[in-house]
C-alpha cells in the first residue's frame, strides 16, 4: 500500500524530482516544498503519514528545528531525514529533533521506499553502514574534534583574523585600512584572501560563515589576543 507523504528540501528540483519518482511508484505525495526553513507550518497542516526531509547542512545549528515543530504539534508524522554521509553526532541530532530515520541523499529510490515503510511502522530507519560507520567514528575518535570553525580559523593569518573581525563589524575597505595602518590597497588584498580562504564570494557571506560556525567568537578573541600582545599603550577597553 502506498505511503501519503510530503517531500520537504532546500533545492526544490530535487524536491520536485523525488516526489515525482514516488508517485510513479503509487505513492500519495501531498506536496513537494522547499526550503526546509519554512516547512513546518506546511506539513503540521497537511499531516502525511511520512514526510521526506531532505538537508545538505546536517551539522548546522538549528538544521532540525523544523522537525522539533512538526513532532510537537503532529506527533504522529514520521520524519525520515535525506542527507549527506553525517558525522555520529549529525545522526544523533536528527534523531534527538523526533526524526525516525536517516538516509543518504544518494541512496537508490527502493532504499527511501525501504525507509518511508518502516518510519511508517514505528521502526527506526538507518542503513547498517550509516550506524557501522557512527559506531566506529566513536568508539575510535579522530585526534581533532569536528570544529568546522576552528578548521577555518586555523587557516587564516593573525592580519587576516583582525581583518575578518573588521569585515564582521561592517568596516569597508577605507576603515580597515586606517584602522589598521595599511594602505588600502593592502587592506583589499587581505580581504581577498579571507573570502578566497573560507571560500565564500562576499563579504557578507563571510561574516554570516563566521558567525554560523563559531568563527566569529573565536577570531574575536584571537585578534585582541594579537593586540594585546603586539601593541602597547593607552587601555582601550573600556
Amino acid at each position: 500500500m502506498g505511503v501519503r507523504l510530503m517531500v520537504v528540501d532546500d533545492h526544490r528540483l530535487l524536491a520536485e524530482a523525488l516526489a515525482s519518482a514516488l508517485k510513479l511508484r503509487g505513492h500519495r505525495v501531498l506536496a513537494a516544498a522547499a526550503p526546509t526553513g519554512g516547512s513546518a507550518e506546511l506539513v503540521i497542516g497537511r499531516a502525511p503519514e511520512v514526510c521526506l526531509f531532505g538537508t545538505a547542512t546536517p551539522a548546522e545549528p538549528g538544521a532540525f528545528d523544523p522537525i522539533v515543530r512538526i513532532k510537537k504539534e503532529r506527533p504522529q508524522v514520521a520524519v525520515v531525514v535525506l542527507g549527506p554521509v553525517p558525522s555520529p553526532r549529525g545522526i544523533a541530532a536528527a534523531f534527538a529533533a523526533g526524526a525516525s530515520g536517516y538516509v543518504r541523499h544518494d541512496e537508490r529510490i527502493e532504499g527511501v521506499e525501504r525507509a518511508m515503510v518502516k518510519a511508517r511502522a514505528g521502526e527506526a530507519a538507518v542503513a547498517p553502514q550509516l550506524l557501522q560507520g557512527a559506531f566506529a567514528e566513536l568508539l575510535n575518535p579522530a585526534a581533532q574534534p569536528d570544529d568546522e570553525g576552528q578548521r577555518l580559523l586555523q587557516m587564516l593569518t593573525p592580519r587576516e583574523i583582525e581583518v575578518l573581525v573588521r569585515v564582521a563589524d561592517g568596516e569597508d575597505t577605507r576603515l580597515i585600512a586606517a584602522g589598521m595602518g595599511i594602505a588600502p590597497s593592502t587592506a583589499r588584498t587581505h580581504v581577498q584572501r579571507v573570502l578566497m580562504k573560507l571560500g565564500v564570494g562576499s563579504r557578507l557571506e563571510a561574516a554570516a560563515l563566521a558567525a554560523r560556525t563559531g568563527l566569529l567568537d573565536r577570531a574575536t578573541v584571537s585578534a585582541s589576543l594579537q593586540l594585546g600582545g603586539t601593541e602597547t599603550g593607552p587601555d582601550l577597553s573600556v
